[in-house]
């Protein structure tokens, strides 16, 4: 008889927050040897591991063994961001002739969210599936009217799936009765390697994006959207990220404009990632009209992740998905406003494979 390619979902206890909230871990397993842990304080992404080509499993995300780790401060590591993932000017925007206020958490601009964002709060669980197609978990949330300093009752639910042919899929829902700005993403850091090296600036990446959203001093965009070409800038073709790092002031922490043909529901490719270690191979695909590319420049050696492995400056790389940056105070950016009886849906594909070279 045929054994059943059923993926599945192991649930466990993961400790408990300040308040004694107890926090769960899951386990999303399929039959090629991928693994994804997804804890719901935070929706944070605790590992991924996956083989390299001779098979040997690693764990290519950063983050900590222990809940007590993720209590404590750390650079989002894994985390669902939220209710407006990247900055907003002054951390304020106006709608509907209403000025909003919200917190200052980045010199004098808001970042990921806030104080409390959705990084740091416990996420309901909504749904948990197995089946012979995806091993699922729907994580839900609802931001009150006011949180952080945003209007209305947001209702959000995140679902990870991981699928057979390798793909984790991470599905952003919402809904309001208040307009108000919506950027949700997820901020893992990688590092394909998987321990192997040092740091993430020999992996070969090539994104599918010809312009950058150009930012001050501050990280704040100007509003300009600059060509690639003939930049350092520049990874329509694949290189190795550190190749021309020594060109860039600060390091790589730029939202690049995604090139799509159609509307914006439309899936398109991303990014590819290699690493010539361990010849993994990680595609990213969604439905985000921006991709934020960060290369842990402000990690600095001070965190001690999972094996014990010391986290430096540029160990790991993000690629996060989301709207540009300050999108409600800059009208020519695609819009992230939600308003009432609208739905909010966007998805990104990250897509693991070895290939030998």
């Amino acid at each position: 008889m045929e054994q059943s390619k059923c993926l599945t979902v192991k649930r466990e206890p993961f400790g408990k927050v300040l308040d004694g909230i107890s926090i769960e871990l899951f386990t999303l397993s399929n039959s090629n040897g991928i693994t994804v842990k997804i804890t719901n304080y935070g929706g944070i992404i605790t590992s991924i591991i996956t083989p390299d080509t001779t098979g040997r499993a690693g764990d290519i995300v950063l983050g900590f063994d222990s809940i007590e780790d993720y209590l404590k401060p750390h650079p989002y590591f894994g985390c669902i961001v939220g209710r407006y993932a990247n900055r907003i000017a002054e951390g304020k925007f106006k709608v509907e002739g209403q000025e909003y206020s919200l917190a200052k958490n980045n010199g004098p601009n808001h970042l990921h969210g806030g104080i409390v964002g959705f990084d740091k709060v416990v996420w309901e669980v909504k749904e948990v599936t197995e089946s012979d197609n995806e091993a699922s978990l729907k994580l839900a949330y609802l931001s009150k009217d006011g949180e952080e300093g945003y209007p209305g009752n947001l209702s959000v639910t995140v679902s990870y799936s991981l699928t057979n042919d390798n793909q984790l899929i991470i599905t952003y829902d919402a809904s309001t009765d208040k307009t108000t700005p919506i950027n949700l993403t997820n901020h893992s850091y990688f590092n394909l390697s998987a321990g192997q090296a040092k740091n993430c600036l020999d992996h070969v990446i090539k994104l599918n994006a010809d312009k950058y959203v150009e930012v001050n001093d501050q990280y704040i965009p100007t509003g300009n959207l600059v060509d690639v070409a003939s930049t350092p800038m520049d990874f329509t073709n694949p290189h190795p990220i550190g190749e021309f790092l020594d060109k860039v002031p600060g390091g790589y922490d730029h939202t690049y404009v995604i090139k799509k043909e159609g509307t914006k529901e439309k899936m398109a490719y991303v990014a590819w990632v290699h690493e010539p270690l361990t010849n993994r191979i990680m595609e990213v695909y969604s439905t985000q009209p921006g991709v934020q590319f960060y290369i842990g420049n402000f990690l600095d050696g001070t965190l001690i992740g999972k094996n014990d492995i010391v986290y430096n400056k540029h160990y790991g790389f993000c690629l996060e998905t989301h709207h540009f940056p300050d999108s409600p105070n800059q009208p020519s950016f695609p819009s992230a406003w939600l308003h009432p009886g609208e739905k909010f849906n966007e998805i990104t594909i990250y897509k693991f494979s070895t290939k030998s070279y």
